[in-house]
């Protein structure tokens, strides 16, 4: 007698191999397809290092980025605990650092105003420097989260620690035509010139409606996108204080450039 092909046995056996052959081209794709991931995503780490430093010309091709970069950045890393640099680590990763309790703090209810839970003990800033080897600016990574996201960013300082020189959005989920407008260049564009502290160095740079009469720290806010605001604000208010970025900025205010 002829053995029934459409058996369930037969069925489930079919639907077993396809889901391994299915198995095998997906995760041989994704072997194959990792260093190209890698790479793309550092080009645009260094892209948007670039923009934020003024350094990215429209239409400038992927090969003159790398050129540029290389040319005019220098990543240091910084000890968030102590404000000072720290020696280089090969293949730093802060997301990976924030996962692993060695390399981070876990930030205590008080402590946590921008909503990120922990922070990594060491954190990547960029050295702009000028054709004769002169540090312009210093570059800061910064997160927080707002009304749907983890909103993330580079803002751009004077190497006084205390001067905007601009700030970047490049990775975020809030609402579009709203909270999203944080990407819009000419929101951004009120960064220029702002301090980020007064002059009794309390954190001075926020975000509000009709901020902007104050000349000096004040950014408008979004119309309809207070949470986002807040969001922002609350941002600023950690990665520029103790816990954050605030003993480094200090220091750079002191000359720590200048003294390598």
């Amino acid at each position: 007698m002829f053995k029934n092909k459409d058996s369930v046995g037969g069925t489930l056996l079919v639907i077993v191999l396809l889901s391994l052959v299915c198995s095998i081209i997906v995760a041989g794709s994704a072997v194959l397809l990792k260093p190209t991931q890698i790479e793309q995503k550092e080009l645009d780490k260094q892209k948007n290092i670039l923009s934020v430093a003024g350094l990215l010309k429209e239409g400038t091709k992927n090969s003159e980025i790398k050129t540029i970069y290389a040319k005019n950045i220098e990543a240091r890393l910084v000890d968030l605990n102590t404000g000072d640099f720290a020696p280089a680590q090969v293949g730093f990763d802060a997301a990976k650092a924030v996962k692993d309790p060695a390399q981070s703090v876990k930030l205590a209810a008080e402590e946590d105003v921008a909503n990120i839970r922990v922070r990594a003990n060491f954190a990547e800033v960029y050295l702009v420097k000028n054709d004769a080897g002169q540090v312009t600016q210093v570059v800061l990574p910064f997160y927080g989260t707002g009304l749907w996201s983890v909103m993330y960013g580079f803002m751009s300082v004077q190497p006084d620690g205390n001067t905007v020189n601009g700030i970047t959005y490049y990775d975020q989920g809030e609402t579009p035509g709203l909270g999203g407008e944080i990407e819009n260049p000419k929101w951004q564009a009120q960064f220029v010139g702002k301090k980020l502290y007064t002059s009794d160095n309390q954190i001075g740079l926020f975000v509000s409606k009709g901020a902007s009469s104050n000349a000096e720290h004040g950014i408008d806010a979004i119309s309809g996108s207070t949470l986002t605001s807040n969001g922002v604000n609350n941002s600023f208010k950690f990665w520029l204080g103790q816990k954050g970025f605030g003993p480094f900025l200090a220091k750079l205010k002191a000359g720590a450039l200048n003294n390598g």
